[in-house]
């Protein structure tokens, strides 16, 4: 009996390692934010690719899918995607109201007092997230926002303050 459990123990998957990007080392998925007011999104990673489309926001959050060379394959919020020149993004986490509105709370929770509301579309800067909440800052305004009311962190994800 005992020889069974230890064999069994033995061929019990081992917890999935975190990926890593095969030219940063930096986890994969990540999301980053556009450094520039406009990015061009080529079909494939290199100049001889085509342009796509062009992103026209800095500080629009994305997510890296992809590396290759200096190009990384990025998603946004809709989940469209294509390669941009590594140098147009930024490590700078920001978060993109996708709620139709939102109230930004003076704690992270529901009954705590609002402080400001954002609309859909509302570019933040993600200074801290918890379980349930980040915490914004916008314009001149800063507060506690539930994760379901964002995109740009995942639902597991903490970040320090």
């Amino acid at each position: 009996m005992r020889l069974a459990l230890a064999l069994a123990c033995v061929l019990a998957p081992a917890a999935a390692a975190e990926e890593l990007g095969p030219e940063t080392n930096l986890p994969m998925p990540r999301y980053v934010s556009l450094r520039a007011n406009e990015v061009n999104v080529r079909r494939g990673p290199g100049l001889e690719y085509r342009i796509d489309w062009v992103f026209q926001r800095a500080g629009l959050p994305v997510r890296v899918i992809d590396e290759y060379g200096h190009w990384r394959r990025i998603t946004d919020s809709d989940d469209a995607g294509g390669w941009v020149y590594h140098a147009l993004l930024s490590s700078r986490r920001m978060a993109l109201v996708t709620a139709a509105q939102t109230t930004f709370r003076a704690a992270p929770d529901e009954t705590a007092a609002p402080v400001a509301h954002a609309e859909q579309g509302v570019v933040a800067h993600m200074l801290e997230c918890r379980p349930l909440w980040c915490r914004l800052a916008a314009a001149c305004s800063e507060g506690w926002v539930p994760k379901t009311e964002i995109w740009g962190v995942d639902l597991e994800e903490e970040l320090g303050g």
